[in-house]
């Protein structure tokens, strides 16, 4: 069973008559016979990943335009850039919003899904939860091992300057050779495709391997960051991070870096019920969370990265399901959504 998943099954007792399930407020200190469940707040996540670039140069970089006519860089350099973002939400226990459903004399009570924090997720059925996690860390390498590859003329040298020239001589004798190959010009011409693919390859080894002593080689990284944000009200321009090619994250207040903005503006797609409403309420179903949908915007100076309107539990109120929905001849099937708390689906 998933570790996240607690799921209570409160008992089934005999009937004597037509009864209903009983909801009521939580109350710390006094023993209910039944299951304590909680609604959800709404939190966001992001997820920023960035890649890093370590560039190094080649041994004989300075030697590039001399002897091969290539252009290559002769100082090593880092640099960062954001390659994906990926924005989701998840429900924390929202400790105002606690419920119980209570089993009465002679009824019978749902089965009840929880997460591993008390949210409310399902009632007489199961529902997979998603879980996200950020890909970890990964480096790839690009260095080749040119040395293997080197001569013993090369290695004889006095000087960089005659290593680097009989290496670019033994990069131009190695093209040679595989357009030779290719053109079937060679003496002993490998017997089949097989053989002729792996001469082929070989040469492309080489070549690229002793290549990378006058171009140098690039490793790469990629790292992602999670960022929370748990609004309880509108948020205009708030700096989520700072992004800098040559530090990549650093903090909020860090001017090294460009400012990435995060926007959040509640739509009031639900009213709200006044406090003369709130407080002639009562509690007499199951509760759950009716979310309001907010405009989330993340940018940049440049202009908009995501643009989205999204559901949150904490701008929107609670409603309440009929008890008749869970009585004995009932059969219905409720699953909410674990970071809102609002109904995903109903089945009776």
């Amino acid at each position: 069973m998933n570790r996240k998943l607690m799921i209570a099954l409160l008992s089934i007792l005999p009937l004597n008559g037509w009864t209903q399930t009983q909801v009521t407020e939580f109350n710390p200190g006094i023993a209910a016979n039944g299951v304590n469940y909680v609604l959800p707040k709404t939190v966001l996540k992001i997820n920023v990943q960035a890649k890093k670039v370590v560039y190094t140069p080649g041994e004989y970089a300075k030697y590039a335009k001399r002897f091969l006519h290539i252009e290559a860089t002769t100082e090593s350099y880092t640099q960062w850039s954001t390659d994906n973002l990926t924005v989701y939400q998840e429900g924390v226990p929202d400790t105002s919003k606690v419920f119980t459903v209570k089993l009465k004399d002679k009824s019978v009570a749902p089965m009840v899904q929880l997460t591993e924090s008390g949210i409310l997720v399902a009632v007489n059925t199961t529902t997979a939860l998603d879980e996200y996690a950020a890909p970890p860390t990964h480096t790839t390498h690009h260095r080749l091992q040119a040395q293997q590859y080197l001569t013993e003329d090369i290695l004889s040298a006095t000087s960089v300057a005659k290593m680097a020239e009989l290496t670019a001589q033994e990069i131009l004798d190695i093209r040679e050779s595989k357009n030779a190959i290719k053109r079937g010009q060679v003496e002993s011409m490998p017997k089949d495709g097989a053989s002729l693919k792996i001469v082929l390859d070989e040469l492309d080894r080489q070549e690229r391997a002793l290549t990378q002593l006058f171009t140098g080689y690039a490793d790469t990284t990629f790292t992602t960051q999670t960022f929370s944000i748990l609004p309880t009200g509108d948020i205009r321009q708030q700096v989520l991070f700072r992004f800098s090619q040559k530090l990549g994250f650093v903090d909020a207040d860090d001017l090294a870096g460009e400012p990435y903005y995060m926007a959040i503006k509640d739509m009031h797609t639900v009213v709200l019920p006044d406090e003369k409403e709130n407080s002639k309420r009562k509690i007499n179903g199951l509760v759950y969370n009716m979310p309001s949908m907010a405009n989330v915007i993340i940018s940049t100076l440049q202009g908009n990265l995501y643009e989205r309107e999204l559901p949150f539990a904490q701008f929107g109120t609670i409603d309440m399901l009929s008890p008749t929905l869970f009585n004995k001849e009932a059969t219905t099937k409720l699953t909410l959504n674990p970071a809102t708390g609002g109904i995903m689906h109903l089945e009776q």
